[in-house]
């Protein structure tokens, strides 16, 4: 009988952080261990804590590893080899901090909420990979201060065509008075966080991010699309509004991705964008990337310099001109939220007898 290897105890910011099971292979293809994760997310503290730092954040947990044929535990089936962890998981530390959330159900939920370095090991040591967190501060949880932009590949693209749509992306932010951080997911998307003054509600920020895909898609007709069906997408970039709806977040930059390769959701330069691959990011690569950039995601952080704040207002603006001179309402909401208001028709158009035909 193979002898368990003893539990390593880290010293994380003052805090000791125990990692049982140090030596279980993690990454199979890399031939990273669990200490190895750990230890890469106290390498990145000060960027991956300043990410979270006091928001309510999902816990995406693998604790058996990634390995080909991992599957995320669904709604429909919870028999998968990893889970989204949304309330504080059992015998957490007393330094482990939450917040309290609502999910569009109407349910609430003590979430982690990130206060230290030391919180982020332990979660690791959990099994954890990827970081979920929401776009609100602690004190506020109804208060977005975040507009996230996910440009998402579709089939038969790739992140070389979400790179070309992110120049076009960047310019219209410009014109908005609104400053974009772009990053890597991880995977083939690429993500534009802006830093914005607190108070807007999560209904603002996704109808002055589906202004945004929409104007995007006037401009790039041939690479951008707005539609919420992938039967209406074709191969081009969609813009996921629907990131910026309650309950559902996007991952945090240094994020490790569930994948072969173990790659990190990483802050970029804009001038890189085009000059870089998410594989050039990933566990082994992006600490000493950190040390020699800094934190490029360090405008938005909970506890940021204000004046780096962006008014959210003229996206709502370019909202209303959409609906007074298009007739462009809202568009749909994720199946399991209930029907919202001015919400058109929650039909796969396919299956929609109602539809004209052409």
């Amino acid at each position: 009988m193979a002898t368990k290897t003893p539990a390593v105890e880290l010293d994380v910011a003052g805090r000791t952080v125990r990692v049982s099971s140090p030596d279980r292979v993690v990454f199979p293809d890399r031939g990273l261990t669990k200490l190895q994760v750990v230890e890469y997310f106290v390498a990145v503290s000060e960027g991956i804590t300043g990410a979270l730092l006091h928001r309510p954040t999902t816990l995406e947990r693998w604790p058996k590893g990634f390995f080909d044929g991992a599957v995320m535990s669904t709604r429909a089936d919870s028999h998968g080899d990893a889970f989204y962890q949304k309330r504080l998981p059992q015998g957490a530390p007393d330094w482990v901090e939450t917040a309290t959330i609502a999910f569009p159900s109407g349910r609430t939920a003590d979430e982690v909420c990130p206060t230290e370095p030391a919180v982020v090991a332990w979660a690791a040591n959990l099994g954890t990979l990827t970081f979920h967190p929401w776009p609100v501060r602690r004190d506020d949880v109804e208060a977005v201060d975040q507009l996230r932009i996910d440009l998402d590949p579709q089939p038969g693209t790739a992140f070389a065509e979400a790179v070309a749509v992110a120049p076009y992306l960047r310019e219209l932010l410009t014109e908005l008075g609104l400053t974009g951080y772009p990053k890597t997911s991880g995977g083939r998307g690429l993500h534009v966080f802006v830093p914005l003054t607190p108070g807007w509600s999560f209904t603002q920020a996704r109808r002055a991010t589906i202004a945004i895909g929409r104007e995007l898609e006037r401009r790039l007709p041939e690479k951008v699309t707005t539609k919420w069906w992938k039967e209406e997408r074709g191969e081009k970039i969609f813009v996921d509004y629907n990131q910026m709806a309650r309950d559902r977040t996007i991952a945090s930059a240094y994020s490790i991705r569930a994948n072969k390769r173990a790659t990190v959701s990483t802050p970029l330069e804009w001038d890189e964008v085009d000059q870089v691959h998410p594989d050039d990011f990933d566990v082994t690569t992006v600490p000493a990337r950190l040390t020699e950039k800094g934190d490029l995601y360090a405008a938005l952080r909970a506890d940021r310099d204000p004046s780096l704040d962006c008014d959210l207002r003229p996206a709502l603006d370019l909202a209303d001109r959409d609906e007074a001179e298009h007739g462009l309402g809202d568009l749909p909401y994720p199946p399991e939220y209930p029907k919202m208001p001015g919400e058109p028709k929650r039909v796969q158009p396919s299956r929609d007898r109602d539809r004209p035909k052409t």
